[in-house]
């Protein structure tokens, strides 16, 4: 997989995940790993930050649930519009993350 399709499966997968829900940047590197050779959370993060606003970039966060760098006021206000279960420090990754619901 070229470093131009692994972008493509970034987007592509992020734009999958459902409403409401979440997937940590890690997630999506082991979702794609197999195919495409690469499992780096920070490699997805670097992605969703040039090529994430075309997609639903809220709906990835950290491993802990913490809203994107720069962006929490804006994620936050998404994710309770589609009814995210959400803590004061972020997503509640117990109730919103399900990485095979609806993949």
């Amino acid at each position: 997989m070229t470093p131009e399709e692994y972008v493509e499966a970034v987007l592509d997968l992020v734009e999958r995940i459902p409403p409401g829900r979440v997937m940590s940047y890690g997630a999506v590197a082991d979702a794609l790993a197999e195919h495409s050779g690469r499992a780096s959370a920070r490699l997805v993060g670097s992605i969703m930050a040039r090529h994430g606003g075309g997609v639903p970039w809220h709906r990835v966060v950290n491993s802990a649930g913490r809203l994107p760098p720069g962006h929490e006021v804006e994620a936050r206000a998404r994710l309770r519009a589609e009814g995210c279960p959400l803590r004061p420090s972020g997503v509640d990754m117990a109730a919103a993350w399900s990485p095979e619901e609806g993949m």
